[in-house]
């Protein structure tokens, strides 16, 4: 009886009915819309740093990146190098060489990350040649070609077929330099690193720091991300003696970037939630007020006040059942049409995005493993905002109601 009662009472007012089902659709609309750009910004990141930056996982000397000295190298690098190749997880290897030193030019000088590589090896795993904007990936086989982010030649005035002086320490603890040409400069996502990184063949490397064919790191990227646990714990196992690390952590601040984004999402999406509250509160008080002397009726054929309050909750709980598959229905469709193309936001951002390593570009994802939970705030929402209307009915004066 009570359903068949609420049902019929919510839609004796269509427009004020229609208001609060378009503000709950608003709602899960707006709650969904937002989770989609946060985890689009953070499938980005991630996408991003595994594939430019950090790869899926590293392998170093395990006293390696306490100090980067030159002497701490990979033992049996060749061995590993083999069996990861045989490995069908396995996209795409880099062996690195890696020191840190001084970039010099006639008028300044800056520290650096010098990393030796091998240009055809390196561009499979972090895509190295795809991010030039000037110059040429490593075009012949000169020696001493030098690749230098755009942050750093911005700062340093550097420019095409420039030279300059690459200082740093050798295997042995001596300090030896080279005389590097600038082939090439690229820009990545992230500004800080463009600044700080810059690349050199290995073999022209491996010649100033006295380390023959041994590396310093061995960046693996894998075919798909469900990978990497397994890869993971596979060399973990047959290596102890190497420090093998996955991207989490190698870049423990990307995880913990998520994590605060997540938080962040539900911050907002509950003042909006806030929001939605006080429109219901207002819109049931006022049909509550417009049937003072219906309820005041009811109240005095016999209906008990527990069977009041459920009526005004039911009569809000039906009204989100209907308002919640729109707003579903519209993030759908406003989230797969922007997918598309993105929203490019460097009109509002700047360089700022750059800086902290994301793109200028936000490709939103459809939050399907947070859909049970916003439909969950929604309807929770929409029920205790009407607690306070229900308790205005069962607080009326029957006499007095009987009077309007």
């Amino acid at each position: 009886m009570i359903p068949v009662m609420a049902w019929r009472n919510i839609w004796r007012n269509k427009v004020r009915s229609i208001i609060i089902i378009g503000s709950v659709a608003l709602g899960v609309l707006a709650g969904l819309f937002i989770l989609a750009l946060y985890k689009g910004m953070m499938q980005a990141r991630i996408r991003t740093m595994i594939h430019n930056e950090v790869s899926h996982i590293q392998v170093h000397h395990p006293d390696f990146k306490k100090d980067y000295k030159a002497a701490y190298t990979i033992t049996d690098a060749r061995q590993l190098i083999a069996e990861l190749q045989q490995m069908e997880e396995v996209a795409g290897l880099s062996p690195r060489l890696i020191t840190r030193g001084m970039l010099a030019t006639a008028t300044s000088s800056s520290g650096i990350e010098v990393r030796g590589i091998v240009p055809e090896e390196e561009n499979r795993v972090s895509r190295l040649g795809e991010r030039l904007v000037e110059g040429q990936y490593f075009p012949g086989n000169r020696k001493n070609e030098l690749l230098v982010g755009k942050k750093l030649a911005d700062k340093k005035g550097l420019k095409l077929n420039n030279k300059v002086i690459l200082t740093f320490s050798d295997k042995d603890n001596f300090i030896t330099s080279g005389a590097f040409r600038i082939t090439g400069i690229f820009q990545s996502t992230n500004t800080a690193l463009d600044e700080r990184i810059v690349y050199i063949r290995q073999a022209d490397l491996a010649e100033l720091l006295n380390t023959s064919q041994d590396i310093h790191e061995l960046a693996i990227v894998l075919k798909e991300d469900v990978f990497l646990d397994p890869v993971y714990g596979r060399l973990k196992t047959a290596y102890p003696l190497l420090l093998i690390e996955d991207w989490k952590e190698i870049a423990p601040e990307t995880e913990l970037l998520v994590t605060v984004a997540d938080q962040t999402s539900f911050i907002i999406i509950i003042i909006i939630m806030l929001t939605l509250a006080f429109g219901i509160i207002n819109t049931m008080l006022m049909a509550i007020l417009e049937r003072i002397k219906e309820i005041g009726m009811m109240i005095a054929l016999g209906m008990s006040k527990i069977r009041l309050f459920l009526l005004v909750l039911l009569e809000t709980a039906l009204l989100t059942v209907i308002g919640s598959p729109v707003g579903i229905g519209l993030a759908w469709a406003a989230i797969n049409y922007l997918s598309r193309d993105g929203i490019d936001i460097s009109a509002f951002s700047g360089a700022t995005m750059a800086d902290y390593g994301f793109e200028k570009v936000i490709f939103p994802a459809f939050p399907i493993e947070q859909l049970g939970k916003i439909v969950l705030i929604v309807a929770a929402t929409a029920v205790l905002a009407s607690v306070i209307p229900a308790f205005r009915a069962l607080r009326m004066n029957t006499a007095d109601a009987l009077r309007q």
